[in-house]
């Protein structure tokens, strides 16, 4: 019964709605059960950061609608700007002093840039434009990725810009963009020799940070002996521990977590998973590595079932950026990893990384409904015009059916005419 379901032309497309979809409700449900103390402490109303959080949900769920209508052209085409964007947008982040917002002019506080009353994260923007501009490069490469020389210019000094402005002031974000570019590498066919080179200095890089920032050697410590840091950054990682322990296998029930209350630092955003533990138990962990498991099966999925080289090497980078963060975020929590301080995709608290993620997932949906099958059986199905204006339009054709009139016009040119006797 499932092998029939999966057969089903447009199974991508549903499979990524529902496990987005699913992700994104329990998401705001847990940042309301995580930030209600606080909030009603400090703003007078236990709703004031649901509101904001789910205002930015409504924002990328329209992000999401826009970003499946586009062509894959449209993708190709802002790869470079958005690119360039993103690393000035870094730069200022790197070289203007921390100001803490403000309700005019340009400041900065951590990994937030403010501008007047808005404030995002440049290193969400810089996942997305380094994913869309190292693949519309490899696939305008073509065979030459197996050249070092080739390959090398100019991916290879911007891409390192980009992972050395973004890792300077968040390692874990830089982590995952490692991680993505190498898999789009490695995707688009790339030798395993510069592969194992890129990986070298990426470790390289990623020490030299590490050894850059005291904290953050102090962090690599606290992974193995949290005890011996309780008064520093062992502190986060301990409560986390009580909050898992103390959920067992169906947690305390929604809303009961004892260590929101002002126990659990950033309950709300790089450990809501330890929340989600606590609350929903073992179960409740278990449903969200389930859909998560969906959600790369199915972005894998649609790379492999593409028919055109970009859409398939954004698919599998996107799938990797999605799986990367999940598993970092997660197993800093777990105490399997160091914690790096990134949000757990559709479900941490924060606005940029949220519009972000449902940019992306919404980019991946466009190409889940070109995908072969699926753009045929929309396509017989003919939807009215209001469905394509209210959703989608329709994808474009399977490459095989463009190819099929321009091959009978050929053998129609080519055919030599009846001869008489």
């Amino acid at each position: 019964m499932l092998r029939g379901l999966l057969d089903r032309p447009l199974a991508s497309y549903y499979l990524l709605l529902s496990s987005s979809a699913l992700l994104l409700t329990i998401g705001l449900v847990m940042v309301f059960s995580a930030t209600m103390v606080e909030s009603y402490a400090d703003q007078g109303s236990a709703f004031f950061v649901i509101i904001q959080q789910a205002t930015w949900a409504l924002v990328g769920v329209v992000v999401f609608w826009v970003a499946q209508r586009l062509p894959v052209r449209t993708y190709r085409g802002i790869a470079r700007p958005l690119l360039v964007i993103s690393i000035l947008l870094g730069l200022v982040l790197v070289f203007m002093p921390s100001s803490g917002s403000s309700d005019s002019g340009v400041g900065t506080d951590g990994l937030w840039l403010h501008i007047g009353p808005i404030q995002f994260q440049p290193a969400e923007i810089a996942k997305f434009g380094l994913l869309l501009w190292v693949a519309d490069s490899l696939v305008r490469l073509g065979p030459r990725i197996a050249s070092w020389r080739d390959l090398a210019v100019p991916m290879f000094p911007i891409a390192g810009l980009s992972m050395i402005i973004i890792g300077y002031s968040d390692l874990g974000t830089m982590l995952i963009i490692v991680a993505m570019f190498i898999g789009l590498l490695w995707a688009s066919g790339v030798p395993l020799r510069i592969l194992g080179v890129l990986f070298g200095v990426a470790l390289g890089g990623s020490a030299l940070l590490i050894a850059f920032q005291p904290y953050r050697m102090e962090r690599i410590l606290s992974f193995s002996r949290p005890e011996d840091f309780a008064s520093g950054w062992g502190y986060q990682a301990i409560q986390g521990y009580y909050a898992i322990a103390d959920g067992g296998w169906f947690g305390v029930g929604l809303g009961e977590s004892r260590q929101k209350w002002e126990w659990l630092p950033n309950g709300h955003n790089d450990f809501i998973f330890a929340l989600i533990a606590e609350e929903l138990g073992v179960i409740g962990c278990m449903v969200i590595l389930i859909l998560f498991a969906v959600l790369v099966y199915t972005g894998f999925r649609i790379a492999r079932r593409s028919d055109d080289p970009f859409r398939k090497l954004v698919a599998a980078g996107v799938t990797i950026w999605l799986a990367g963060q999940a598993f970092i975020n997660i197993g800093g929590v777990l105490g399997l990893i160091p914690i790096t301080g990134v949000p757990l995709p559709f479900i941490s608290d924060g606005g940029t990384a949220l519009v972000v993620v449902l940019a992306a997932v919404g980019m991946l949906a466009g190409f889940a409904r070109a995908e072969p099958d699926a753009s045929a059986a929309l396509r017989a199905r003919n939807p009215s015009r209001l469905v394509r204006l209210l959703w989608a339009p329709l994808p474009p054709a399977p490459r095989s059916e463009e190819a099929a009139p321009k091959a009978k016009t050929r053998s129609k040119a080519g055919s030599k005419p009846p001869q008489t006797k």
